[in-house]
Parts: structure tokens; C-alpha cells; sequence
């Protein structure tokens, strides 16, 4: 089939507009060119896998045609990418927290009045499965150390200083680079603080 009998073909099964330049198309064109080049594939070896002619891959590359489903699906499959990747960048409206060093928001927690400061380093609203970063400082060797029980999972990762934290019935010596993964619901927290100041990163997740 001729270049001109394949691009007819191909006009017809689209809906094409002439200067399509919508950021759904412009995006499905950059992904078109980034994987057909990461694949080391010109645009008539891409035609040839997908039986679309070279000038309606231009044509797509060039964001100036609508790709109907039938198309992404060929596009795909001749780049050999999961269907989803032809959108990648097209939904960046989604929720961040940046923390700056030194900033995040103080939480009172039982400890605080000893010299345990909680420091949270970010939330997304509205998230039921949204992990919380916390960053634990512990300034004041004291007698009273509070132990947490919660639903979910915790990680937790030794910065500086050392500390015997306790989960259930057994104990952990954590020096800086240490790491704990327990299980929320066993009561946890420092059992002793053996050099200070100490600083930790919590992450509960539910």
C-alpha cells in the first residue's frame, strides 16, 4: 500500500482538525517521539510496526491529529508501552507537600512536656492511605517515655544519636542509619535514651 493510500486510510479512521494543538494531543506526541527514539526506531520503521503510514505519525508527533482508541492502542503496541504511557504527564494537578529544612509543623504529643519535640514534615489532605513523615528530636533524658499504639505500619530510621527503642516484648539498640519497620499496633516507643540529642525519621502509614 502506498504512503498516500495509508495516510487516506489513516485520516479517515481519525478525528482529525486541522492545528490540533489541545494539551492532551501535544502531550500523546511528545510520549509518541520520546519512546519511538528511546527504541531506537524511525518514524517509518513505527509506521511499519503499527500499519499506519509515516505521514500520520508525523502527523501525531507533530500534534496535529486527534488519535481515536483504536490508534493509541496500535501506537502501543508497535512501541511495545503499556496504553497508560502515551498519557504520563497528562494528570499533574495532584497534591504535594514541600517541607523546608528547620520548618514542618510542631505537634503535641504525650512526651512533648520532656523534651520530645514532633515535628511533621508533611500530609495530603483528603488521603485515607497518605503516609506522615514525622521528625522526633529527643533533647531531655527523662523518666517518662511514651509508647504509641496505632493502626498500620511504622518506619522508623536513626539520624543521630542512640536510643534503645522498644515494640512489644523485644528491644532495639538504634545507632545512626538503623532502621525499624514494626507493626502499629504493638505498643512502641524509646525505652532509653543513650546518647543525646537524638533525631529519627517516623513514618506511619495506615
Amino acid at each position: 500500500m502506498t504512503d498516500q493510500a495509508g495516510e487516506a486510510r489513516d485520516t479517515a479512521a481519525e478525528n482529525t482538525d486541522d492545528g490540533v494543538t489541545g494539551k492532551l494531543e501535544r502531550i500523546i506526541a511528545g510520549q509518541v517521539r520520546h519512546y519511538r527514539t528511546a527504541n531506537g526506531l524511525s518514524a517509518s520503521e513505527l509506521a511499519s510496526r503499527t500499519g499506519m503510514s509515516k505521514a500520520m505519525i508525523s502527523k501525531i508527533e507533530t500534534a496535529s491529529t486527534s488519535c481515536s482508541l483504536t490508534t493509541l492502542q496500535r501506537l502501543a503496541d508497535g512501541l511495545k508501552i503499556p496504553v497508560t504511557a502515551l498519557f504520563r504527564g497528562a494528570d499533574t494537578d495532584r497534591d504535594a507537600t514541600f517541607t523546608k529544612s528547620g520548618q514542618g509543623s510542631l505537634t503535641v504529643r504525650s512526651g512533648t512536656q520532656h523534651g520530645h519535640e514532633y515535628r511533621v514534615l508533611g500530609t495530603l489532605k483528603g488521603r485515607t492511605d497518605a503516609i506522615e513523615p514525622t521528625l522526633v528530636t529527643l533533647t531531655d533524658a527523662s523518666d517518662v517515655f511514651p509508647l504509641f499504639q496505632h493502626p498500620g505500619t511504622e518506619f522508623i530510621y536513626m539520624l543521630d544519636g542512640r536510643m534503645v527503642y522498644g515494640h512489644g516484648a523485644y528491644e532495639y539498640t538504634m545507632e545512626p542509619g538503623d532502621s525499624l519497620l514494626l507493626d502499629g499496633e504493638g505498643p512502641h516507643g524509646p525505652l532509653e535514651l543513650l546518647d543525646l540529642p537524638i533525631r529519627f525519621l517516623a513514618i506511619a502509614a495506615k
